[in-house]
């Protein structure tokens, strides 16, 4: 291998612009259990209890526990999946929004010694903590704050009962990772009977407090959420923002998804998705879980931008996690493999400034993420420059930052040699923990170079890998929107209160009916009346919301009537849209039993945000 002389005298600066103390840390920076869990990357979710049981997403806080029965549940072999799949940990919905609590808590009766399950002698979390010991893997817990069953909900009383609950699995179940706090609080629920709508004062959940009684009992436990060490990184897609920041302002606080660049506080963001449509399982979800391709451009997105991945693997009602899931998992782990399995770069040739030989250019290629490449402070862009031995082809470029000393870089650029010069292939912004670029065509090169454009301290780079993609299979062209659905030739609409609703019938999830005309918004109730041609059994009705990332009108309380002549009508269904917002995935409402019918009215009761109602298709499941 040789590096030819101009190279090297371009890499060369005058030393006396070089600083030869070691770099101090420069800015916020991650304390032991942030920089601890950001080198997780990759760890698990799951979402269990009676929502499976009742096919809804957010339970109302009314479900009878006995619902709860898994007739084969086995945390172990879940956890072996999971560390198969090369991630770190688990994190367990303990408690979700329904109040239902997966362990035989002392703070309230809605919990699962009331089921059937091992004769009400049952406790989840401890299989998944039992399980976890065993196979050397992380435990991590999720307690929703909000509770629809608790009958002090949104008053004093219930503060207390929620802080011991947190400190209930904090204390019994051995070292736990991360606490996650959902951010969903307040609004209808059962509350021990009254069936009402709640809202909660600002602080309510008094969270700093909590915080406090966490580092106590758990000091190297993250919290996410509640003000604790971790953030949402802006999307139940996975996906996060880039440029991509791990800092935020403590003062005015900024966008998850892209963090405060140079932010005064350490709080590094954690894409969260499912594999499913959904974050509890459905029978009718099966044929729509993410493929293992799907799964890696998620990984890129959120991973790949330096932030962490929770991925969500919601178990069945037998207690196992369901075979497409598994097999989704497992390729998605073979391409990450793939990928990963040769650096081109690890152990080549290096050429760059640094006036403090412990921290070289060595360090870039030498597969340790701890030590790192500091050129000291110089008036210039520095550069170093990776020498291979014979060329390579890659198209994935990995760059990671030593963040134990903050994170530095504001861009960069890429250089590749080719015909006798330097040519520049890709131009980017922040790096952090770390940053895959993903190149729009494979390079051959036996030279590349790596220029830290602009730095608000001298960078300090742990690493540089050059990585090639594997193949990526071919998806089955599933149309998952309206599977199950039968076709609506023949539809028509007969009645509305508002609007061109026949764009909710014609098939195109990109059509929009909507009650917010020029002349100002037309409140809920808004529905519409759909004559299906002739009488249909119907098994579920589904309602797939607006689909241009907008929210404004998007239902979630809603109500399905069902006639036989358009005249004497009956309630076939009324509730909510659970997580639309934030997910606004088709809703399938399953009827209690099937019904036949010619007519379906629907009308929406209240939206997430304004005051008036959008539809983007209304559809029927017929009965089998």
């Amino acid at each position: 291998m040789r590096l030819l002389p101009t190279l090297a005298t371009a890499l060369v600066l005058s030393s006396s612009t070089f600083s030869s103390a070691s770099p101090e840390p420069h800015g916020a920076v991650p304390s032991p259990r942030q920089l601890a869990w950001q080198r997780m990357e990759l760890y698990a979710f799951v979402h269990f209890g009676l929502n499976t049981y009742t096919n809804r997403e957010w339970g109302y806080g009314d479900e009878d526990p006995k619902l709860f029965n898994p007739s084969s549940f086995d945390a172990r072999a879940i956890v072996r999946h999971f560390k198969e799949a090369g991630m770190k940990g688990v994190i367990v919905t303990a408690k979700h929004h329904d109040g239902f609590c997966l362990w035989p808590t002392e703070t309230t009766g809605h919990n699962i010694s009331k089921s059937p399950w091992k004769g009400g002698k049952g406790d989840v979390i401890r299989d998944f903590a039992d399980a976890c010991k065993a196979e050397d893997f992380k435990l991590g817990i999720y307690v929703s704050p909000w509770d629809r069953n608790h009958a002090e909900y949104a008053r004093e009383g219930y503060v207390e009962t929620f802080h011991k609950q947190v400190l209930e699995v904090l204390t019994n179940y051995g070292p736990v990772f991360e606490i996650w706090f959902d951010g969903a609080n307040g609004g209808d629920g059962s509350y021990g009977g009254a069936r009402e709508r709640r809202t909660i004062p600002p602080n309510y959940y008094r969270f700093s407090d909590l915080v406090e009684k966490i580092r106590k009992v758990q000091p190297e436990c993250v919290v996410w959420g509640g003000g604790g060490d971790a953030r949402w990184g802006g999307s139940e897609q996975g996906h996060v923002a880039y440029p991509h920041w791990h800092t935020m302002d403590s003062k005015r606080g900024g966008n998850g998804a892209t963090g405060v660049p140079h932010g005064d506080t350490w709080m590094p963001a954690e894409g969260d998705t499912s594999i499913r449509p959904g974050w509890f399982w459905h029978a009718h979800e099966d044929s729509k879980v993410k493929s293992g391709g799907k799964l890696l451009d998620v990984w890129f997105d959120s991973v790949g931008r330096g932030a962490n991945l929770i991925l969500n693997v919601p178990p069945n009602r037998d207690g196992r996690i369901a075979e497409p899931d598994v097999r989704s998992l497992m390729e998605f782990k073979r391409l990450r493999d793939e990928l990963l399995a040769t650096d081109f770069a690890r152990g080549a040739k290096t050429v760059g400034p640094a006036p403090d030989p412990k921290h070289s250019a060595r360090a870039l290629v030498d597969g340790d993420i701890e030590t790192f490449w500091c050129p000291g402070s110089s008036d210039e862009a520095p550069a170093a420059a990776i020498g291979l031995p014979v060329s390579a082809t890659f198209d994935v470029v990995r760059i990671r930052e030593q963040i134990r000393l903050g994170q530095r870089v504001d861009s960069f650029a890429l250089d590749v040699w080719e015909d006798g010069g330097w040519n520049e292939i890709h131009q980017g912004k922040t790096i952090g923990n770390q940053v895959l670029v993903r190149l729009p065509q494979a390079v051959t090169t036996d030279r590349v170079r790596l220029r830290v454009t602009k730095s608000v301290a001298p960078p300090c780079i742990s690493e540089i890998s050059l990585l090639k993609m594997p193949e990526l299979p071919v998806d089955p062209k599933i149309a998952a929107m309206f599977e199950g659905e039968m076709p609506k030739t023949g539809w028509k609409i007969v009645a509305k209160t508002f609007g061109n609703a026949e764009v909710c019938i014609d098939g195109d999830p990109n059509t929009l009916w909507n009650t917010h005309p020029l002349s100002g918004e037309l409140p809920p109730p808004q529905g519409f009346t759909i004559d299906l041609g002739r009488e249909i059994r119907i098994e579920a009705l589904t309602y797939l919301p607006r689909q241009d990332g907008v929210a404004h009108g998007m239902t979630d309380r809603y109500r399905f009537e069902l006639s036989g002549d358009g005249e004497t009508w009956r309630t076939a269904a009324e509730g909510e849209f659970a997580n639309v917002r934030a997910n606004p995935i088709r809703q399938v409402v399953p009827l209690a039993e099937p019904s036949a019918a010619r007519f379906v009215r629907f009308t929406g009761l209240h939206a997430v945000e304004k005051n008036h109602i959008t539809a983007a298709e209304v559809g029927v499941i017929p009965a089998r």
